[in-house]
C-alpha cells in the first residue's frame, strides 16, 4: 500500500500543443490495405513454416545422434 499511483498533470497550454502535434495520416485505399494484410499473413505463414522446419530438424538431429549403429 506504500506505492502511490503516478499522476500526470497536463496544463492547458500543453494539451493544446499535444493536439496540434498529432501526425496527419492520409487515408489508405482498400487495395493498399488488402495488400498490406496479405503481406502480413504471408509473413506469418512463412515464419510458422520456418519454425516447424527448425523444430523438425532439431528433433531429427537429437533422434539420430542418440541412435547407436547395430
Amino acid at each position: 500500500m506504500s506505492e502511490k499511483a503516478k499522476v500526470r498533470v497536463v496544463k492547458k497550454a500543453d494539451a493544446r500543443s499535444v493536439k496540434k502535434a498529432r501526425k496527419v495520416v492520409k487515408p489508405v485505399s482498400s487495395r493498399e490495405a488488402a495488400r498490406e494484410m496479405v503481406s502480413t499473413v504471408t509473413e506469418w505463414i512463412s515464419e510458422v513454416k520456418e519454425r516447424k522446419s527448425d523444430e523438425t530438424r532439431a528433433a531429427l538431429e537429437l533422434l539420430f545422434r542418440g541412435a547407436q549403429p547395430n
